[in-house]
């Protein structure tokens, strides 16, 4: 997994690209501890770049909205395609998240 991140207003953007997976644990981490030092109202995840996501990648998607809660952020989850939003669709993450298209 790849990102890249951005902040504009009190909005954090963080497009992630590739596969995300399991392996990606660490990276993750740094990536959530970016986003708390931003202290954003709103985090948008932009997954429309994500090709394939495993379970842990679910689960780390979890504690990012968890982080968010924290920090009392909203988590926005953007560009689910393809195999990524069938994941997304099978795990309900709809009740979750805001998804956005």
């Amino acid at each position: 997994m790849n990102y890249h991140t951005e902040q504009a207003d009190k909005t954090t953007i963080v497009e992630l690209s590739g596969r995300f997976t399991f392996g990606d644990h660490s990276n993750f981490r740094k990536l959530i501890e970016e986003m708390r030092a931003h202290q954003s109202e709103t985090q948008v995840l932009d997954i429309s770049g994500v090709e394939f996501i495993d379970s842990a990648g679910l689960g780390m998607l979890l504690l990012a909205r968890d982080e968010g809660e924290k920090a009392r952020a909203t988590v926005i989850l953007r560009g689910a395609q393809g195999q990524v939003k069938r994941m997304l669709e099978v795990a309900r993450f709809d009740t979750l998240f805001k998804l956005e298209d």
